[in-house]
């Protein structure tokens, strides 16, 4: 009796486009932009190439993608009745962490402004002005002088540390000593800014000083009339 081999079942579940963003997210976090080919997230899902452009139509558009997933996790965190200020603060740091976590997520976010995920940080951070009274006058001005360094400072941030890595400088502490050795080092006529502040380079802690940049931003803002 002849016995036919077995069948073997589709994996839509696997193959949807969630799947897909998720595994294309593994791989830029493990290597970074250049690794993500569709080659490669194939042999990661098990599956064809024709299967991954059933649902993402080319490279540009799975980032994209995987960046609206990254910062709609961010802005799904935030609590709505949590207090204008404290939101626009949680925001901002949700965006400075992730970009901390996902290096590739800074360049993304200006390169297609027309995005849901810089929409979304625009909106959360306007929306919050709006309630705490800004001037309409003031409100485009204030809400992109906030969302530029939100995502400027976070993506220095990743830069930097993606430069420690490729030089194999592991040790954060020591990184920082040594620039402030150098500034302390710097001659008293020419930089005496630079020589004051260098013990506070040596022991400055980033997510500290970012947050005390948005304070000041929201200071300033707060004196708008």
């Amino acid at each position: 009796m002849k016995t036919e081999p077995p069948r073997t079942e589709r994996r839509a579940d696997a193959l949807s486009k969630q799947r897909i963003v998720e595994a294309a997210i593994e791989i830029l976090d493990a290597d970074g932009e250049t690794a993500l080919t569709f080659r490669a997230l194939a042999a990661r899902l098990a599956t064809g190439s024709g299967a991954i452009y059933w649902h993402v139509a080319d490279k540009g558009e799975l980032l994209a993608a995987a960046t609206d997933e990254i910062v709609a996790r961010v802005m799904t965190g935030i609590v709505p009745e949590v207090e204008p200020r404290a939101a626009i603060r949680a925001i901002a740091l949700g965006v400075f962490d992730a970009i901390d976590a996902h290096p590739w997520v800074g360049a993304q976010l200006t390169r297609e402004p027309w995005r849901p995920a810089l929409l979304l940080v625009f909106e959360g951070i306007g929306g919050r002005l709006q309630t705490l009274g800004v001037p309409e006058r003031a409100q485009f001005d204030a809400a992109s002088t906030l969302l530029s360094y939100v995502i400027g400072v976070g993506g220095q941030n990743a830069a930097h540390a993606r430069m420690a890595r490729d030089e194999e400088r592991t040790d954060r502490s020591a990184f920082l000593g040594e620039v402030a050795d150098r500034w302390s080092a710097l001659s008293a006529s020419g930089y005496p800014f630079l020589r004051h502040v260098a013990a506070q380079m040596r022991d400055h802690d980033d997510r500290e000083q970012f947050l005390a940049g948005v304070d000041l931003i929201m200071a300033g803002i707060a004196a708008i009339q």
